[in-house]
């Protein structure tokens, strides 16, 4: 590797601000707390999970640390560096939770930090016109991740089986009956989604599904400060109010997808998230677990390039000013 301005690597790392702690490039968060969060969060057993069994103030075994989340950040952009840098495979984070579950406060404190030509977020709001004229993967499929890059999908194309379920009525939008409407229908739609994401995995793209879940009490409360705050007012609506007499249904239709489609290649991760702090911890964790199993390495100078590559450094060494270099 070609020296930069006389500086060695460690210089280098303390000038761009290193926040992995740890010189050598190594984890400097220790593998057990991740791999203990990674364990409290993820639906191993589908066909036995209960949303009921998950609560929502659980701060999994945590205390408020902003170093550990912190750590866990600044090794994700070195991860996320060198996933950019070898340009193979991609990773897909889907966000999904009720109103003021805290969906854009976890990409704040998840994402800030990384490096944003290789992350983007997209946020689905309800689908336009032309959404609506495709079936229901097209418009999130046209905005997934490009090879070496993180995306975050803020609500996904999971709302199909979810907000859609809720209110089977949003059907006749997209030219189906919702008369006509069974369980068959939500089956068949939950089996496109895993052969969607087996699709997906195949491909080079890793899937990774959290659900914040938030407690009634707890999105009243967030409800009210956003109603109470003239600068968080525009995240509030009043349909809000409405959709939240809904709650019960709205369980039943997330109980019902992430049973039916977590699988050993995408799975579903149920974090509790009445605690903001908690929350953001065990999504980084999930994140940074996936890619120190990914490995991602930039690949090695092809044969044919080295003997350029040596050239190169020996032309810009040769430009050195006289006297050596400055110190």
């Amino acid at each position: 590797m070609a020296k930069n301005d006389g500086k060695d690597a460690k210089s280098e790392k303390n000038d761009k601000g290193d926040k992995t702690g740890n010189d050598a490039g190594g984890p400097a968060v220790p593998p057990a707390i991740i791999a203990d969060l990674v364990k409290r969060v993820r639906v191993a057993q589908p066909d036995k999970f209960r949303l009921a069994d998950v609560d929502p103030s659980d701060k999994l075994g945590l205390e408020r640390d902003k170093d550990l989340l912190k750590e866990i950040v600044g090794e994700i952009a070195r991860q996320q560096e060198l996933l950019y840098a070898e340009g193979r495979r991609a990773v897909l984070v889907v966000l999904q939770a009720m109103d003021a579950g805290g969906k854009d406060g976890t990409i704040e404190r998840v994402f800030s930090g990384i490096n944003p030509q290789g992350c983007q977020v997209h946020s689905f709001k309800a689908p336009s016109a032309e959404e609506l004229s495709h079936d229901f993967l097209w418009r999130t499929t046209v905005a997934l991740p490009q090879r070496g890059h993180i995306g975050v999908f803020n609500r996904s194309y999971y709302e199909e089986v979810l907000v859609v379920r809720v209110h089977p009525e949003m059907l006749e939008r997209q030219g189906i009956d919702s008369g006509a409407v069974d369980k068959k229908f939500w089956e068949e739609r939950f089996e496109s989604i895993r052969r969607f994401e087996q699709h997906l995995t195949r491909n080079g793209t890793t899937v990774l599904k959290f659900h914040l879940r938030i407690s009634p009490e707890e999105q009243r409360e967030r409800f009210l400060e956003r109603l109470r705050k003239p600068e968080k007012r525009w995240k509030f609506s009043l349909g809000d109010i409405e959709e939240r007499k809904l709650w019960d249904r709205y369980m039943e239709a997330y109980e019902a997808a992430i049973r039916a489609t977590s699988t050993p290649e995408a799975p579903w991760h149920v974090v509790p998230a009445d605690r903001k702090w908690a929350a953001a911890a065990a999504v980084a964790a999930v994140l940074h677990d996936t890619l120190t199993r990914m490995d991602p390495r930039p690949g090695p100078v092809p044969a044919s390039a080295r003997k350029a590559y040596e050239a190169a450094e020996q032309a810009l060494l040769a430009e050195a000013p006289k006297g050596g270099s400055k110190g």
